[in-house]
């Protein structure tokens, strides 16, 4: 029997899994870590105690529960948050802790520096991409401003997947797919770095090899097999960002397919048929030669529950920790008699500034509509609904494209709140399915089994994935939601100058 391990990394918390080569799973493993956030608008992990450490933990245990031989896996996959960005020196140390992806907006002063020195216009027509709290390019500059002994001292600027790659294999390389995101350094039309301006922001030589996702970036080393338990001379493919490998993991593979992962963010990825471009989202190639995305991202959303959580129900967690019982279990118990709109209240979840289609990095969270009738079951149920309000405007965006939505699953933690999902669906107006059960590890268990020929193509490869279930809109609530959604649009366009003083 031929077996295959993926590893991901997430915000807080990094999961593996062992499946066969039929798709069953074998064994899973989770690790649990913190994220940094040193103070508002940062948001970092050390590489080599988050990242290096999760993956040996899991690889180990995987290994000691499924009592499998390491020479029988046949390939290693793996996924992380990201974009990151994360200065190593010519032997893979990291030289400080990585900047995480798009929550971290510390680089707003170098994001206007480069829009104002290459116009917005110029960046989206030849890049693909506005310069965005997303973009790694304003963050290798921070660097270089702020940190100039790490910025000399740095022999690469890579990202989560390429860390854990060269750790294991020795081979540095990115996915095309996680690259797109280095704007304005990568040539979208190419699929590789842009050679004749990259010197802005480094030298061609401190960026990782551009490669397609599914394909083998090297072998483990022996001293990767001492510190991880597999066989040395297995094979590992490129990686990707977690979000990709989570949409693998449930069949998004087709364009009109769209993946909703509910995180500690709130991640979208839409399949489409050709390139599509807009200032609001992000677009690039997919995982495969030949396919293509356009990609959102909203900054907050299990760190919008975690907060209310945290700040607001402290006597759930009390209950959690006496009793035994989720302490969102029991929020999710106060609202389901709430009705749809909390009694005119809405949330602008901009509690980390928002990503798209804003992309406002000093975006600030708004509870609007107060009055002495809402309890904090209102406050609450408004958060989710304000999750919601946004990816209906992220769907409205897509229309004016032109881009068609077939499908759209929902995965992640927040799957887990039924509520929350049959709202999203009520405001949408969607049939959802909800999937993944199985996370971004299982999608690199199967590009794993891809990129080593024991799966022959995309099609073998969606057979393997089992259905899903479906949550259907209910349309008396869509009426009510549908005019919510304009004014959560207009909230923040009256509010945002205020927001900005602020």
């Amino acid at each position: 029997m031929k077996y295959f391990m993926g590893i991901d990394i997430g915000s807080f918390e990094s999961k593996g899994m062992l499946t066969d080569e039929k798709g069953t799973v074998i064994a899973v493993h989770t690790e649990a870590h913190i994220m940094e956030t040193i103070q508002p608008g940062y948001a970092e992990h050390d590489a080599e105690l988050v990242w290096w450490k999760d993956f040996c933990a899991i690889s180990n245990t995987l290994i000691e529960k499924s009592n499998v031989d390491p020479k029988n896996i046949k390939g290693v996959g793996c996924s992380a948050i990201g974009p990151c960005c994360l200065p190593v020196d010519e032997n893979n140390r990291p030289l400080r802790k990585a900047i995480l992806y798009g929550i971290d907006v510390r680089a707003k002063k170098q994001i206007e520096q480069l829009n104002e020195e290459l116009g917005e216009e110029h960046v989206l027509e030849k890049y693909g991409n506005p310069i965005t709290s997303q973009s790694i390019g304003p963050k290798i500059l921070w660097i270089e401003e702020n940190e100039p002994e790490v910025y000399e001292k740095a022999a690469k600027f890579i990202t989560s997947t390429t860390y854990l790659v060269a750790k294991l294999t020795g081979e540095y390389c990115i996915d095309n797919y996680t690259a797109a995101y280095f704007t304005p350094m990568y040539d979208l039309e190419a699929c590789d770095w842009d050679y004749d301006n990259i010197e802005r922001f480094c030298r061609a030589d401190q960026l990782a090899k551009c490669l397609w996702t599914d394909e083998i970036a090297g072998s483990v080393t022996k001293k990767a097999a001492e510190e991880t338990g597999l066989a040395e001379g297995m094979p590992v493919t490129v990686g990707t960002a977690d979000a990709a490998a989570e949409a693998v993991g449930i069949g998004v593979f087709n364009p009109g397919d769209m993946m909703a992962m509910f995180g500690s963010s709130l991640y979208m990825i839409h399949i489409v048929p050709s390139l599509i471009t807009d200032r609001r989202y992000w677009a690039g190639p997919y995982l495969f030669q030949g396919t293509y995305m356009v990609a959102s991202g909203m900054s907050t959303s299990g760190t919008l529950t975690r907060w209310f959580r945290d700040q607001l129900a402290p006597d759930f967690l009390d209950i959690e920790k006496s009793k035994g019982r989720n302490a969102y279990e029991l929020l999710t118990e106060s609202i389901q008699d709430i009705p749809a709109g909390s009694n005119g209240l809405i949330v602008l979840p901009y509690f980390s500034g928002e990503r798209t289609p804003i992309n406002d990095p000093a975006a600030k969270g708004v509870i609007f509509g107060l009055t002495l009738q809402h309890t904090r079951a209102h406050i609450y149920q408004a958060c989710l609904e304000g999750i919601g309000y946004g990816i209906e405007q992220h769907l409205r965006g897509y229309s004016e494209l032109g881009m068609k939505t077939n499908r759209i699953f929902l995965v992640g933690g927040g799957t887990k709140a039924p509520k929350w999902m049959q709202i999203v669906s009520d405001i949408t107006n969607k049939e959802l399915y909800v999937g993944g059960i199985f996370g971004a590890a299982y999608g690199d268990c199967l590009l794993a089994a891809l990129g080593t020929s024991c799966i022959s193509n995309i099609k073998e490869l969606e057979s393997m994935i089992g259905n899903q279930g479906k949550i259907i809109p209910n349309k008396e609530n869509n009426k009510i939601y549908y005019n919510y959604v304009d004014k959560y649009i207009k909230l923040y366009e009256v509010s945002k100058d205020i927001m900005h003083q602020l």
